[in-house]
């Protein structure tokens, strides 16, 4: 089955904790099992090969953080946590049970977030590249100092992706959700810098089973990070994409869903 094979997704709204939020679920059957996908820095943008493919097999929830693209700017959204304690409202409100936690870049950082406070209603954790920790002597990118040109080229190991994307028109509708999305970016991750000093320590609390999955070129935030966190979590599974950037269900959706498959299809 081809990764361009459609998969029908609904398009909606729901209000949690005083924030509508649009959200995207695809339709595989009463039986699929249920992942909760957390979009990383770009927001939800070029991710339709991956929501596709990753659609096939299971219920995929796919909604738009509070302040990103078409979802409200809540007052209170001041940091990650918040967010974190939203999609535990969001989870307990759509009465979502044994729930695969997948989360890409800041995604993956709240995922993680999420994890360490109430794993009741999960089933099991994957992230791709995540934000979330700060490793001395091992260097990241800065994503609010690179000039929009440098950010599409160094978040990609294949050029030909960011030269599709720079070359791009955006509408005027996708040029507002950008600064919007870099705005909330901002409000969540500029200071300290894509990181919670308080994370690491309180990663023994992940105690469901988890996926570590890595792009071996990530400019942004280094492979050295990934080991890091295999070693905190201690029971977590590294993969690692070679050659591949920061964000491996762009620039490789295939290869992403053929690892997320097999590691849910295993628990």
């Amino acid at each position: 089955m081809s990764l361009e094979q459609s998969v029908p997704f609904s398009q909606s709204s729901v209000e949690v904790s005083g924030c509508r939020v649009s959200m995207r679920r695809s339709h595989s059957g009463a039986a699929a099992p249920t992942v909760l996908y957390l979009h990383g820095v770009n927001g939800l943008g070029e991710l339709a090969p991956f929501m596709q493919n990753l659609g096939r097999d299971f219920d995929l929830i796919v909604p738009e953080h509070p302040g990103f693209g078409a979802s409200e700017e809540p007052a209170w959204l001041d940091n990650i946590h918040d967010l974190a304690y939203f999609y535990l409202d969001f989870i307990e409100q759509l009465q979502l049970d044994q729930v695969v936690l997948v989360g890409s870049s800041i995604g993956g950082w709240l995922a993680f977030e999420i994890a360490i406070r109430n794993a009741r209603n999960l089933r099991a954790l994957s992230v791709l590249d995540p934000a979330g920790i700060y490793v001395p002597g091992v260097r990241r990118g800065d994503i609010f100092l690179w000039s929009p040109e440098e950010r599409v080229r160094k978040l990609f190991s294949d050029q030909t992706i960011a030269d599709r994307l720079l070359a791009s028109s955006d509408s005027v509708e996708q040029a507002e959700a950008a600064i919007k999305n870099q705005y909330s970016l901002a409000r969540i991750a500029w200071e300290p810098r894509l990181f919670d000093p308080h994370l690491e320590k309180w990663l023994h609390r992940i105690r469901v089973p988890t996926q570590i999955i890595w792009g071996a070129q990530d400019q942004l935030i280094p492979l050295g990070y990934a080991q890091v966190l295999q070693q905190r979590i201690g029971h977590a599974q590294l993969s690692v994409l070679d050659p591949c950037g920061h964000l491996p269900p762009i620039e490789r959706p295939h290869d992403v869903c053929q690892l997320l498959r097999t590691f849910i299809g295993a628990l």
